[in-house]
């Protein structure tokens, strides 16, 4: 079952996100760890307005009616603790007149009623903080402010190229074309067994997806010092949220009905690696952490049918070289020309064509503060195609996943900043080797770095038959 679900079931998980979310924290201060932190929201209006125009989004449909609500809840739980502070004043008096001989009744009963009217207040302050976190939650992350702010991809901005195009003395054929030619790629067989957007690899073509991810692991975590994990490929539903892809992408993502909960198809390895440190408190001494992992990855791609409906482009599933990292804040940018720089990396040992653009305001993913594509040259198709987009999102994931760290000697904690990017998408790496290393007799040429784990430097067509 896919993520198309109803406004109820939407409504369901989130009531289920906010249970297990207030059974962590005091009463009222839980959502500051589903979204921005609301006071900044609260101080920084205007801001957010401005933020959520550049991003292309209403500000009056996202924000709706926040200062009313917001004001209400804190009327709310002002009066409760108000209200409870008396009571308990009037509690401490109790005793004494009992040992006096006085007769507390009147007092034990305007107690009762104080009890009752504190209980309606935090009854009143939570279904505000219902409200406040539904709109809290579809606010998107602050761009960093080197991030360019327009209002398309055409707004992004390129920062550099590395190799060249591969000239040809013939018309280079589409990577569709050339599976099908030389008998690794059947598109026709995987839409008999799961539909269009699958694929099925044979002989050689699997062969190359399996090398790719395993030298793919073996760079970053020889050479870039990655540690290696092997994730679960299905998530609850409190990871989905931790990472921003729930509530807003759950028509995006496949949901799996299990018993009393849902569980989700990873649509990428980020989510549980991220949340492999949700509701923890790490040592500063460890950070950055820097992990790895091959997942497949599934996606329904609700809002893109119609867009690339040749090859293997767009995938409800394909494989994918994750890598996660968590920083201190003051490291994080750091850290991001890095992780870009680990994932430009295997482009070059693969010998293949890219260009690193910095995507504007309009572009960007709605958790990210600043994103890198790394976009491959595909001769059959005469375009550039991401491949990879490396973000840091400061402590937008780590607010919503609690995931926090301490200095050494410092006895407060303060929220990591995460990134993720994809070191690389194989199945687009795949396209990119069939295309950039095609020649004129219809073979594909294994780039070197590849050659000791597919055991093989070429691709040849299949023999003629001699009948």
């Amino acid at each position: 079952m896919n993520g198309l679900e109803t406004v109820a079931s939407l409504h369901k998980q989130l009531a289920a996100a906010r249970l297990w979310i207030r059974a962590r924290v005091h009463p009222f201060r839980y959502i500051i760890l589903l979204m921005l932190d609301l006071s900044f929201v609260r101080d920084h209006v205007p801001k957010i307005e401005e933020m959520l125009r550049s991003r292309g989004m209403d500000p009056d449909v996202v924000l709706k009616d926040f200062h009313q609500v917001d004001a209400q809840r804190r009327q709310a739980i002002n009066s409760a603790e108000t209200l409870r502070a008396e009571r308990n004043r009037l509690s401490g008096l109790i005793p004494g007149m009992k040992k006096s001989g006085q007769d507390p009744s009147e007092l034990i009963e305007q107690t009762k009623e104080m009890r009752g009217q504190i209980q309606e207040l935090e009854k009143a302050a939570e279904e505000y903080d219902s409200r406040l976190t539904e709109l809290l939650v579809g606010i998107a992350n602050v761009p960093h402010s080197s991030v360019p702010v327009g209002k398309s991809a055409d707004d992004n901005v390129e920062v550099h190229r590395w190799g060249r195009p591969p000239s040809f003395t013939f018309s280079p054929k589409s990577h569709w074309e050339l599976g099908e030619q030389l008998g690794i790629l059947d598109l026709e067989r995987a839409a008999k067994l799961s539909g269009a957007r699958f694929a099925v690899y044979w002989d050689a073509g699997a062969k190359l997806e399996r090398a790719l991810a395993n030298f793919m692991l073996d760079v970053h975590t020889r050479e870039h010092g990655y540690k290696e994990v092997l994730p679960p490929f299905l998530v609850n539903s409190e990871s989905m949220y931790g990472t921003g892809q729930l509530p807003k992408f759950a028509a995006d993502s496949f949901r799996v009905p299990h018993g009393e909960q849902d569980l989700w198809l990873v649509p990428t390895a980020e989510v549980p690696v991220t949340n492999l440190y949700r509701d923890e408190t790490l040592e500063g001494a460890r950070l950055p952490i820097s992990l790895t992992a091959y997942t497949p990855c599934f996606r329904s791609e609700a809002g893109s049918y119609g867009k690339d409906v040749r090859g293997i482009i767009r995938q409800h599933q394909f494989q994918k070289v994750e890598l996660v990292k968590f920083s201190r804040p003051e490291d994080s940018y750091d850290q991001l020309e890095k992780l870009t720089h680990d994932a430009e990396e295997i482009l070059q040992k693969l010998g293949l064509h890219y260009r690193v653009v910095t995507l504007s305001t309009a572009d960007m993913s709605f958790a990210s503060a600043k994103t890198y594509d790394l976009e491959v040259w595909l001769p059959g198709q005469q375009l550039f195609r991401e491949i990879s987009s490396c973000s840091n999102f400061e402590a937008f994931q780590a607010r919503r996943a609690n995931i926090r760290f301490r200095r050494e000697g410092k006895g407060k904690s303060e929220l990591v900043h995460t990134l993720n990017g994809s070191g690389l998408a194989i199945g687009r790496t795949w396209v990119a080797i069939l295309e950039n290393y095609q020649q004129a007799d219809g073979s594909v040429l294994i780039p070197e770095a590849l050659r000791p784990y597919m055991g093989l430097d070429r691709i040849l067509p299949p023999k003629q038959s001699n009948s």
